[in-house]
């Protein structure tokens, strides 16, 4: 399950102070460890009761003119300090299942009852409310090709919830948990880490019933940009496709280059012939894939 961290015992601190603090540290978004020296930090703006509901109020009097500039997460998220290239900071809120909003909209904009893990590390503190519930596992996902339906050897923890002022490390592709909705309208703040290869690293929906990979749940902008390119950018554009399929360090866009090629070509032994191109493939994942378009 996520890492508890010890909050440890300093005095309140705006958001402006642990801006400046993160600013100066030379924390690693990909080494868990390095973020996770960062909850004392994190706790210490919770222990400010103040400063999220003024950022609040300001915002609604400016009709919320900041949040629709910089804020591509949805109503749930309160945008705190927009990605830097190492974090992100926001505030997250969480109704319970009785709330109107959760009534009107379902569960699905918050993420509950899906059991899922994370393509990033992230420190959470529980900020207010009684905080929400989650089911913890954790899995190893080096032993994983990363495809569909394959057995996750998910080893389940406990269950527990994120109550005021406890702060945990969620470490990227190792912890999963099925959140659900708190007992009563809660809100947590976050330090996500943030680098550019994530949008390249998977995040899963699983299967707790199956003990499977449900889906894959990351796509990056590009991957749909290939299909166009093979489509309409002629031989230039399949020419791009080729290289990717071959050379890109993705392997996830090598796929993807490869399905974008195949689709091009009328003849089933012709659109093989391109599948065929990525069974030798060093990474599992690409040859995996591979093999079962060559052979469905």
């Amino acid at each position: 399950m996520p890492r508890v961290i010890d909050p440890g015992h300093g005095d309140a601190i705006g958001l402006d102070d642990l801006v400046d603090a993160l600013d100066a540290s030379a924390f690693d978004p990909r080494d868990a460890e390095s973020l996770a020296a960062l909850g004392p930090m994190l706790a210490r703006l919770a222990r400010n009761r103040t400063f999220l509901a003024d950022l609040v109020i300001a915002e609604l009097e400016d009709r919320c003119s900041g949040q629709a500039a910089g804020n591509a997460y949805g109503a749930q998220v309160f945008l705190l300090r927009p990605a830097n290239g190492r974090y992100v900071l926001r505030a997250n809120f969480w109704p319970a299942r009785a709330d109107a909003v959760v009534r009107a909209s379902g569960t699905a904009p918050f993420f509950y009852d899906m059991p899922h893990d994370h393509n990033f590390s992230f420190l959470t503190v529980g900020y207010q409310g009684p905080g929400y519930w989650s089911d913890y596992y954790e899995y190893d996902v080096e032993a994983l090709v990363g495809v569909a339906g394959e057995e996750a050897g998910l080893r389940f923890v406990e269950r527990s919830r994120l109550e005021e002022g406890k702060v945990l490390l969620y470490r990227a592709r190792h912890d999963m948990h099925v959140q659900l909705p708190p007992d009563s309208l809660s809100v947590s703040l976050n330090i996500l880490a943030f680098d550019r290869a994530q949008p390249w690293r998977d995040q899963f929906r699983f299967d707790i019933a199956a003990g499977t990979i449900a889906e894959g749940l990351t796509t990056a902008p590009s991957e749909a940009l290939v299909a166009l390119a093979v489509h309409y950018g002629g031989e230039a554009g399949r020419g791009l496709a080729s290289e990717l399929a071959l050379r890109h360090p993705a392997a996830r866009m090598r796929v993807t280059a490869l399905r974008a090629l195949a689709s091009c070509e009328e003849d089933r032994a012709d659109r093989i012939a391109i599948f065929e191109r990525g069974v030798d493939d060093p990474d599992r994942y690409v040859a995996h894939q591979a093999r079962a378009l060559v052979n469905p």
